[in-house]
This record gives structure tokens, sequence and C-alpha cells, in this order.
């Protein structure tokens, strides 16, 4: 990537979580519209070609809609708890670590489904009952969630997907800490529903399902980035 372009993807980035910022603080309501992309650029001091990644983003998280002719509008406004468990400042990077984990994870898990031992498969197991306590004890269950994330990349055999995450594991703690404060807030339907996503990657690496195991892991990752800005 070449300066330019990671000069324009920390501006996309500020534009977003600017935008963004609008909205959760109601400055624009559900429903209403964005201003015009000229007024935007202005107002944030960003190209258009910069803003439309940063509306890019803000349609792939959900959040607006766009209209072909019309517009941009707001969708649904994220609940202000995120800014409890994460600064506005790095959502972006939230966001972007998430896209890292749907890429690796899935195919850790589908070579997992291939090469897993019964020693994995015990391994996947402790970790599922340990979040399964956690969820009845109404306990966070981050250490738990990222041992099985680990016990996943550690059955695909190949220890490139271990260092991977491994140099990515700040950033996945700080995700995994935003999605599972925000789930304790809901009810306890939430976290089973997270928790049932857990078993159905690994019912698909104990049957040796490669291709379901991918979907499933990229599927959880990918609506775990989603569950942020549920309302």
């Amino acid at each position: 990537m070449s300066e330019r372009q990671v000069r324009d993807r920390t501006l996309s980035d500020r534009a977003y979580e600017n935008i963004l910022s609008k909205i959760m603080d109601g400055d624009i309501p559900v429903g209403g519209k964005l201003p015009t992309e000229q007024v935007l650029s202005s107002e944030l001091g960003v190209s258009r070609p910069v803003l439309r990644q940063a509306l890019k983003q803000l349609r792939e998280d959900d959040v607006i809609v766009s209209r072909q002719g019309s517009g941009s509008f707001v969708k649904r406004r994220p609940e202000g708890a995120i800014l409890d468990f994460a600064p506005i400042g790095s959502i972006a990077d939230i966001q972007r670590t998430f896209e890292f984990r749907a890429a690796v994870e899935g195919e850790a898990a589908y070579l997992a489904a291939e090469r897993r031992t019964d020693s994995d498969l015990n391994e996947l197991r402790a970790s599922l009952t340990e979040l399964d306590r956690c969820i009845a004890e109404g306990e966070l269950g981050v250490a738990a969630d990222e041992i099985f994330h680990v016990a996943v990349c550690n059955a695909a055999d190949n220890k490139y997907f271990v260092a991977a995450r491994s140099s990515m594991k700040p950033n996945i703690l700080t995700g995994m800490n935003l999605t599972r404060n925000l789930s304790l807030t809901k009810p306890q339907d939430r976290m089973k529903l997270v928790q049932a996503e857990h078993y159905e990657i690994f019912e698909a690496i104990e049957k040796g399902d490669r291709g379901a195991a991918r979907n499933a892991m990229r599927a959880h990752v990918e609506n775990a980035r989603k569950r942020i800005f549920e309302g």
C-alpha cells in the first residue's frame, strides 16, 4: 500500500468515525438524511473519494442506506453503550480487525475440519463448556472465547495461523471485550445466540465438513462485527 493510500485510509477512518459519532449523538436521527457529499467533504476536510470510502463502511455496517438519486439515510442508531467500552477513535480499527479475523479464522476452521485430532476436539469441547458456565453465571467470558478461537487455529496444524492471530491479539481482545460487554447489556438470549454459533463451528469441525466449518466461522465473526451496531 502506497503512502498516499495509507493517508487516505486514515482520513477515511476519521471521517467514518465522525459521521458515526453524529449518528450516535442523535445529530442525524434514524430516517434522517445525511448532508450531501459536497457538504460532508467540506465539513470533515476530506476529498469526496475519501468520504465515499467512509460511507461505504457505514453501509457495510448497516448503519446507513443509500438510495440512488436521493442520498444516504440513517438506517439505525448504534447504542451509546458502545462508547462505554471503546472510544470512538478505535471503532474503525476494531471493524478492520473483524475483517482480518473472518479471513484468517475462516481458513483455519476449514483446515481444522480436515486435520483436527482427538486432543484438538477435547480442547474445543472444554472451552465451550467454560463458555456455557460463563453464560449461566453472567460472566464476561472473554478468556474462554479467546481460548476457543485459538484452539481452532491450533487444530488447523499450521503455525502461521496462530502467529498471524497472535500478532493481532490486543486488537482482537479489544473487539471481544466490546462485543461480549454489549451482549451482557442484552437479554441472555443474545449470549446464547453467540454460543450457538460457536457450537456450529465446533460441530462442523468435528464432522470434518471443511466448507461448513469455514462458513460457520466467517458468519460468526461477521455477525460479531454487525452486533456492535445493533440498537
